[in-house]
């Protein structure tokens, strides 16, 4: 318990807000009002977006790491077990983080991190499905959604074992219900676009 409880402390230290005191900016006071890689780079730069998103994947990397090297041996729940516990209570910190009033960003940025311990081998297909779905339709949301959505049939045409395909169903759901606002701003047709990456759009109106 305490190594979960250690993972969600490490999760809710929220990169965007942390940095942005050092600018004196919050930004969930502008933009979307998310405090994620997103919203950072719509309403802060690159820079600073960037920055964001090394901390976040970080932070979850970090909080997996650590369960996985103290997780007690001989427990009636495994080493790693342990680590996916971990990895989903960094993103609930992250989510809702108990140092910034449980108004935090979306998950998504620290679940990569923790996928980049436990199963790295997936983040490479994770990372073309996501920008294959920019390329084609320039939502970000739902590109995000998608991949996440990946998870639960990859780890079962992988033929995981339990741990790993629960974690996969819970942080599939997990996303989607921290993106419902985008799928919802989707189906009404008011959901913000990166037009500058919808390659396949460019070419043909070129």
């Amino acid at each position: 318990m305490a190594l979960l409880v250690a993972a969600y402390a490490i999760g809710s230290l929220s990169g965007s807000l942390l940095l942005g005191k050092l600018r004196g900016v919050d930004i969930r006071t502008q933009g979307s009002g998310n405090a994620g890689g997103t919203n950072a780079f719509r309403t802060q730069g690159l820079r600073f977006a960037a920055a964001v998103v090394v901390f976040d994947i970080g932070k979850g990397a970090l909080a997996t790491w650590l369960a996985l090297r103290y997780a007690p041996v001989g427990h009636a729940l495994s080493v790693t077990s342990h680590g996916y516990l971990a990895a989903f209570a960094a993103v609930l910190g992250h989510v809702w983080p108990i140092w910034h009033g449980f108004r935090g960003g979306k998950g998504a940025a620290t679940l990569v991190g923790g996928l980049a311990v436990l199963w790295p081998f997936v983040l490479p297909i994770l990372l073309a499905v996501w920008a294959m779905v920019i390329v084609l339709s320039g939502y970000v949301g739902l590109a995000t959604v998608i991949a996440a959505l990946c998870l639960p049939l990859l780890a079962w045409l992988g033929d995981a074992g339990l741990p790993r395909l629960y974690f996969a169903l819970a942080a599939a759901v997990l996303i989607v219900f921290t993106h419902r606002g985008n799928l919802a701003r989707l189906r009404a047709g008011t959901e913000s676009r990166f037009n500058g990456a919808r390659l396949l759009h460019r070419w043909r109106r070129s």
